[in-house]
């Protein structure tokens, strides 16, 4: 890069057990990890420590993200198979990698590889291969419009910062052609401003205003200015400067080089002013290329000073308050290497971006993600159209409306160094989630986004509305997901387009479990002549012990009811038979037997029509009269107890 300076337990029978895990693996099925992981964990502790139950409690967890847990399973079922599929060695890696056991997921990793050696799952910490970066250059399946901005120049034009309508970055574009770096024989660079303005009727791009000098007579010499950082409140200017004397001449060390330095600006009457050189500075290295938290209590910032891990490092910086900041940290080994590192931004999820000339990229600076902040160590190259085999840095974006800035030197440009807009192609998923009996908005509802491969990526609880909005990603497969207590899920699986901004409806019905004086099931259904319950059937009740649960004094009979076909006496003896088998399988989620009072079957002594014996119906009036039911006897609240009054 020529134009930047120096870094620019058992049920009550086996039955119970297996059905258990069955419903169990119905509900990982359809993406409820949470009463999944439920499940199998009793499985576990009833005996079942299968490959199967410890596995899937790994992933339950896995795709909820909670990399402690999920590690505790899939260490479990490693240690106990040795057969085990190799794909528990990578997800195991991975959860180690999160925390921080870098050397065991190192083993796990390299296991992996020896079992799966036509995977490239685990090709990122192999520089040789190619087919990586052949993935990194594809943009099949990349929907992301970038545009050289009309502001470029011939010479170098970089580091695009847009706060409110103004939008700042560094150009050579008016200094004195007499006023040349030597390191690339172009001017020196100047910050720089641009009014920008909603594009015109029939165009996509924003609108530039032909670039000024900042407005601040002190922030641009006769040397470089450039990579500024904004607060919030567009008060405070941070930017990188030479080291300069306070006669503005250009200071170097004994070995006759001049470092970059930090300084701050504050906004008084529309202009920069009150310049000061940030105190993390120091005279015999660089300093440079700031960007802020997203609650603005910390500086991150590039520098060669001693200590590092290469040529350039990333560090951040507490502020203080009243020009008053830290001791500056490395980032550390996560993100910095032997090499360069430059140009950080943080986004407002606190992802770090950065520009590196190590780890894999396609050739000089690519641009990089890392969760590092987050407590993570993934390092993510943001591959094509981002990055190319040119320089590419000094990337910012808008994670809320999906559009940004970055920096290149790639073939195509105006000049030099250009700046490039992008917008990520995006959809909104968004819908209602109502009551199905009434269809009435449900408030307090929670809706999960989750990817297709099953991954939950975002969670909603809708207001008095009922409303939910998702912004998603063109050209991909999601399922929605919608509950609430005392209510059946409702799940809904979409794909969207190629078309920016699309809006897809996606309404949520939710049936309600609890209906007067009855929790509601869908029909329970058991083998001819049989009642042991069926998976499908401890499905259903499911529903009862999570209505149970979220009413814990709630106490309820079991009716079990059969239709006029077959002798009285039988229907009576297997209904009463299915009815103590319901309720046994509830007993045996954890719900006390207090809290039914009574599980009986009464055959066909209580029909709903009159399709008793000898009368002619057709098949549904015959459906009706076989049901369950589950009647709420009590279902108190417990007030809390009242305070001493002498306390």
């Amino acid at each position: 890069m020529k134009t930047k300076f120096i870094f620019a337990i058992f049920a009550l029978s086996t039955t119970f057990m297996f059905a258990q895990k069955k419903v169990a693996d119905k509900f990982y099925k359809n993406y409820a990890y949470l009463k999944a992981s439920d499940l199998y964990e009793e499985a576990v502790k009833k005996g079942d420590s299968s490959e199967h139950v410890l596995t899937r409690l790994g992933d339950c967890y896995y795709n909820n993200s909670n990399s402690e847990q999920a590690a505790v399973w899939y260490d479990m079922a490693i240690q106990k198979y040795d057969a085990i599929d190799p794909i528990y060695y990578y997800k195991y890696a991975q959860t180690l990698r999160s925390l921080g056991n870098y050397e065991e997921a190192i083993v796990y990793l390299e296991k992996f590889n020896e079992l799966q050696a036509d995977e490239d799952r685990i090709k990122g910490d192999d520089f040789a291969n190619v087919a990586l970066y052949e993935k990194l250059k594809n943009t099949d399946s990349v929907y992301v419009q970038i545009n050289n901005l009309p502001i470029n120049t011939k010479n170098s034009d970089f580091g695009g910062v847009l706060k409110d309508s103004i939008f700042y970055f560094a150009s050579t574009s008016k200094k004195n052609r007499d006023e040349l770096y030597v390191w690339n024989g172009q001017p020196y660079l100047d910050i720089y401003q641009s009014e920008v303005t909603p594009p015109n009727d029939g165009e996509e791009m924003l609108n530039y205003s032909y670039p000024n000098y900042i407005k601040g007579n002190d922030i641009n010499t006769k040397f470089h200015e450039a990579s500024v950082a904004i607060t919030k409140d567009g008060k405070t200017l941070y930017f990188t400067r030479d080291f300069l004397s306070k006669r503005n001449k250009l200071k170097a060390n004994r070995e006759g080089t001049s470092h970059l330095m930090i300084y701050k600006a504050t906004l008084i009457d529309s202009t920069w002013q009150d310049i000061k050189e940030v105190p993390i500075n120091d005279p015999n290295y660089s300093t440079g290329h700031p960007a802020l938290s997203p609650d603005e209590k910390t500086l991150y910032f590039v520098s060669d000073r001693e200590g590092g891990f290469g040529q350039t490092d990333l560090y951040k910086v507490a502020i203080l308050g009243e020009d008053n900041y830290g001791f500056p940290v490395n980032l550390g080994a996560a993100v910095n290497t032997e090499g360069k590192e430059m140009f950080p931004y943080v986004d407002s999820d606190n992802t770090l971006y950065f520009s590196s000339d190590s780890h894999i990229n396609l050739g000089f600076l690519d641009i990089f993600k890392s969760d590092v902040l987050q407590g993570g160590t993934s390092i993510e190259n943001l591959g094509a159209p981002f990055n190319s085999g040119y320089d590419d840095f000094a990337y910012t974006i808008d994670p809320d409306k999906g559009i940004g800035y970055f920096s290149s030197n790639r073939e195509g440009g105006m000049g030099s160094d250009d700046i490039y807009s992008f917008e990520i192609c995006s959809q909104i998923i968004k819908g209602t989630v109502r009551d199905a009996r009434f269809m009435t908005p449900l408030s307090f509802a929670t809706v999960q986004l989750i990817d297709n491969t099953g991954k939950i990526i975002e969670s909603r609880m809708t207001g008095d509305d009922g409303l939910y909005s998702f912004k998603v990603k063109c050209n991909r497969a999601y399922h929605v997901l919608g509950s609430k207590a005392d209510y059946k899920d409702d799940l809904k699986d979409i794909n969207t387009s190629v078309d920016n901004g699309f809006e897809i409806i996606a309404d949520l019905n939710l049936i309600p479990l609890i209906i007067e004086d009855e929790i509601v099931l869908n029909p329970i259904y058991f083998d001819f002549d049989k009642w042991d319950i069926r998976t499908d059937a401890a499905y259903e009740l499911e529903n009862i012990v999570s209505v149970m649960r979220e009413h814990p004094n709630m106490v309820i009979k079991i009716e079990s009811h059969t239709d006029s076909r077959g002798a009285d006496d039988y229907n009576l003896s297997l209904s009463d038979k299915r009815a103590k088998s319901t309720r046994d399988y509830i007993l045996s989620r954890g719900i006390d037997a207090s809290r039914i009072e009574s599980a009986i079957g009464y055959g066909e002594t209580q029909l709903v029509n009159e399709c008793s014996n000898g009368v002619k119906c057709t098949k549904e009036q015959h459906q009706a009269n076989r049901r369950s039911k589950f009647i709420i006897l009590k279902d108190e609240v417990v007030a809390p107890a009242e305070e001493d009054s002498q306390n």
